[in-house]
């Protein structure tokens, strides 16, 4: 299907027209396409900008090769870069914008590799015939704008469901991947599965260990910071996907959890998500949701009975966040995230108690200061994990954590909790105790951040005799 549809609807921005008559003067051929024309045409880019455009990434295809793109390029371009060569894809920045043209392409794959075997189409329509689902396969003519959808994707958009170009079984056979853009669309994009699509998932999902770990932890990250990630992950369990890359999912079902307020821990897990992207203050978190994913994957290893016959899961926190490192090392997640949401599912649980009225400013100050920089964060993961139906305890643990939200920042507004350090530094420790650096200095000083933790601040005086009291204690000094 080709025809000029009502294109000015989508704003082709007046920078891609003029790379497109720069190509054409070339010779060749050059069209916006892939989630370019999916995105404008579903009016979620952005429509704000330099240009006034809803365009938010500019991708072309084009009939030229790497190295004519690249030439022509560097003529007209303030910057290109080749990483993406090797595929046929030379990116530029262009009149201040970034963009990315990629020769046609007709992939052939060995189906055993992790990679496609690069192969260079002569037509639009065989780049198009090789896209992932069909509303990724359109394609905008610049500076034509001739309208290109061979697959029926505008009308799969309308439909709101995915569908492949060819046969699902083919596709998922060259890309595996594929099935993991599935799932991620599905939460991005709010969209349905065809059930072609869905059978060949489930009846291939053991293809995806084909993948390397770093190309499945990009595609599930943008899977967790999609509209809805809940869609996507029910998706992945559902197919037997998860099973491949985080089988700690999936392993929650039909664990009852120690309150017996739902049928499995994995429904619970689901709404705990949902909970959480609620919280969000200016777009997704997506560390705070795969805290949210990941923050009760100990249970099933932690599974007992109490002597009141009830079910227990004494420290899943902790064991979880053993888990959650591990397997998000596994997936090459950075070193910082994997800290903070370990981090996060290890302090989950601290917070019931506080309603018996039994923590005390010291303890505060500890949940502060254990939480560090993940605070906000905390306080988000511990109010999405109430989803009790019972409406009377859930009123209470919501006034409970806003008492305790309330008692931190009176507690900050008197003292620095983010900076709690010792009222002695380690010079002064060495000048008092007459002792040099090394071992003894950094206990005197953990010693003393205890105090302050318990006590609050220190008057000078009181600091100096603490300090006296533990080095006689310690045999620092003589009795």
């Amino acid at each position: 299907m080709s025809d000029r549809i009502a294109i000015d609807e989508l704003s082709v921005p007046p920078v891609a027209d003029e790379l497109g008559r720069a190509f054409a003067d070339a010779g060749f051929q050059l069209h916006l396409v892939g989630g370019s024309v999916r995105d404008a045409l579903l009016g979620r880019s952005s429509s704000a900008g330099p240009l006034g455009r809803k365009w938010e990434d500019l991708d072309f295809a084009t009939s030229a090769r790497p190295e004519q793109t690249l030439e022509l390029l560097d003529r007209i371009a303030s910057t290109t870069w080749t990483t993406g060569a090797a595929f046929g894809t030379i990116g530029a920045t262009f009149r201040g914008e970034r963009v990315e043209v990629t020769t046609f392409r007709a992939d052939q794959y060995d189906r055993v590799s992790r990679n496609p075997v690069v192969a260079y189409g002569e037509t639009l329509a065989d780049d198009l015939r090789r896209r992932d689902f069909t509303i990724n396969a359109m394609a905008v003519s610049v500076p034509g704008h001739e309208f290109t959808d061979p697959h029926d994707g505008r009308g799969d958009l309308a439909r709101r469901v995915l569908r492949t170009p060819g046969t699902p079984e083919e596709s998922f056979a060259d890309d595996p991947l594929r099935m993991l853009r599935a799932a991620r669309f599905a939460a991005q994009l709010e969209f349905d599965v065809d059930g072609d699509v869905r059978e060949a998932m489930t009846a291939m999902s053991g293809d995806l260990s084909r993948i390397t770990a770093e190309r499945v932890r990009d595609e599930f990250v943008k899977l967790m910071g999609g509209t809805d990630p809940v869609l996507g992950l029910r998706l992945l369990v559902d197919t037997g996907l998860a099973e491949v890359f985080l089988p700690e999912l999936p392993n929650l079902r039909m664990q009852i959890d120690e309150h017996a307020q739902h049928k499995d821990v994995y429904e619970h897990t689901l709404t705990v998500v949902r909970n959480a992207v609620s919280l969000e203050d200016d777009g997704p978190d997506v560390v705070l949701r795969i805290a949210a994913l990941l923050h009760d994957i100990g249970k099933p290893d932690t599974k007992g009975l109490g002597t009141d016959g009830r079910v227990t899961f004494h420290h899943h926190e902790l064991v979880g966040a053993r888990m959650a490192r591990k397997r998000l090392r596994d997936l090459r997640f950075p070193k910082e995230q994997v800290t903070a949401i370990s981090h996060l599912i290890a302090l989950h649980l601290r917070f019931y108690g506080y309603g018996r009225g039994e923590w005390t400013d010291s303890a505060v100050r500890r949940y502060v200061t254990d939480a560090g920089d993940q605070l906000s964060r905390l306080h988000k993961l511990t109010r999405s994990d109430c989803t009790t139906r019972n409406k009377r305890k859930a009123s209470r643990l919501a006034a409970d954590y806003d008492a305790l939200e309330e008692r931190i920042e009176r507690l900050r507004e008197e003292e620095d909790l983010a900076k709690v350090r010792p009222d002695l530094d380690g010079n002064e420790i060495m000048r008092l105790l007459g002792i040099p650096p090394g071992r003894m200095v950094g206990e005197a000083w953990n010693h003393l951040k205890e105090v302050r933790l318990d006590k609050g601040p220190l008057s000078r005086d009181e600091a100096e005799a603490e300090l006296w009291r533990w080095a006689k204690d310690q045999g620092v000094l003589p009795e």
